[in-house]
């Protein structure tokens, strides 16, 4: 480290992160995140700010459905609000509180593209819940077709619904280009997916009675991190990645398209 002498101490140069500079105007709050995390809040305020053309209404001001995917485009999270998404989804992915964040289920870092599914058009329907449900329902069933694991991040499915067809979606990337590379960097990754699946284990170990769906949500992430790992491995000794069935996620977790009673595993 450079140093320099201050009346016959050395200290650290001062530069960006530095704290010995000498007094001066405080900083604004919104400068002091790192330039990734700026950078990230940008592009979800350029989401939520996006017109939906069924409702004319600022995306970030609508009512609905939404899905969050990791840097593989992998689905990981579906929920539903009757908040905005500006406020629900702000508390998941800028740090405050939300059940999701309070029990370590999602990394907001590991959140590379959102998409929404606004439902506006339902107006005051009488059965307005219902096909809001259905259509969460038919976009978890969507992600969990998706997905290489066919299992998502939800500690709670959402309630069975006959599927529907999906209003008009709107999906954004909320990851800066050129901090890309660095962010979605397998080590990277997996550094994080260790230390979310420690904290979501904690959070079993010190509350001890918590949801069949959070014991869940612990094994899945744990697949995720030993598949991410396995295909870091491989590339490191020059073989294929491992197929995606390497993993009976199934076998390990049960049914992923309902809530579970005692005694049931199987899928529909």
């Amino acid at each position: 480290m450079v140093t320099e002498e201050v009346e016959g101490c050395p200290v650290a140069s001062r530069g960006v992160a530095s704290y010995n500079e000498p007094d001066h105007n405080p900083p604004s709050k919104a400068s002091l995140p790192t330039e990734f995390v700026q950078g990230f809040r940008r592009l979800l305020k350029d989401a939520m700010g996006s017109v939906d053309t069924a409702s004319g209404k600022a995306l970030g001001n609508c009512i609905g459905v939404y899905a969050f995917y990791d840097y593989d485009a992998e689905p990981i999270y579906v929920g539903q609000t009757w908040l905005k998404f500006r406020d629900r989804i702000g508390r998941h992915l800028t740090g405050q509180r939300s059940d999701t964040l309070a029990y370590r289920i999602l990394d907001p870092f590991e959140v590379a593209e959102l998409e929404f599914w606004p439902t506006e058009h339902l107006g005051n329907d009488p059965d307005k819940q219902a096909k809001l449900n259905a259509i969460e329902y038919s976009v978890y069933r969507r992600a969990i077709d998706q997905s290489k694991y066919r299992a998502i991040l939800n500690e709670k499915i959402p309630p069975t619904s006959e599927l529907v067809e999906l209003p008009p979606s709107y999906r954004f990337n909320l990851i800066p280009e050129d901090l890309r590379e660095d962010r979605e960097h397998p080590d990277v990754r997996i550094a994080r997916r260790a230390e979310t699946l420690a904290r979501v284990s904690a959070v079993a170990h010190e509350r001890g009675e918590v949801s069949p769906g959070l014991r869940r949500v612990i094994v899945i992430q744990a697949v995720r991190l030993a598949d991410l790992a396995a295909a870091r491995l491989a590339f490191a000794e020059g073989r294929s990645r491992p197929a995606p069935n390497s993993i009976d996620v199934h076998a390990l977790v049960g049914n992923v398209l309902r809530e579970s009673t005692a005694g049931d595993v199987s899928d529909e």
